[in-house]
């Protein structure tokens, strides 16, 4: 499978809003507002500052095609004086899973962040249960931390499991 790794544009909007809320839907078992999803996507295209996402196109079939997407957004460790990377927003077509789509997109960001003196590291959270998720990123290099997630949630949709 020839795919390749780039920055999202405004023209991905709406690849990236369906695949925010399959990926909400499968994952979850969450109906995304569209209402809110849709603004919150292009504001991150629109400005940098709130994130960026990378989309992975399959070149096989002329033009290409997007296959598979990534957000990071961006938090600061006072205590590394850098800048953690977070990934969110993941999600591969059904057809080009197991394909090694998630694979590029995490080493083509894992590249880019060790090749910028300013990042510290790589975060994500996964979902408890999803243990093949987990194995994938394990299988990355990444590892469990020691910090559980906890959250308040004012907009949107809030995690049925936290009641």
């Amino acid at each position: 499978m020839n795919i390749n790794i780039r920055d999202a544009r405004p023209d991905d909007l709406d690849f990236i809003v369906a695949s925010n809320a399959r990926m909400a839907l499968e994952t979850e078992g969450q109906v995304l507002d569209e209402a809110l999803l849709r603004p919150g996507v292009a504001a991150v295209l629109a400005d940098p500052a709130k994130g960026r996402y990378f989309v992975a196109e399959l070149l096989e079939q002329g033009a290409p095609c997007p296959v598979g997407q990534m957000m990071l957004t961006y938090d600061w460790s006072d205590w590394r004086n850098g800048v953690f990377w977070w990934i969110q927003s993941v999600y591969v077509v059904a057809d080009s899973r197991a394909a090694g789509v998630f694979g590029q997109l995490y080493r083509h960001v894992d590249a880019a962040a060790r090749a910028d003196a300013g990042v510290c590291g790589l975060r994500l959270y996964v979902d408890h249960g999803n243990s093949r998720a987990q194995a994938i990123y394990a299988h990355l290099g990444m590892h469990s931390c020691d910090y559980a997630m906890m959250e308040s949630v004012f907009r949107g949709p809030a995690n049925p499991s936290h009641g």
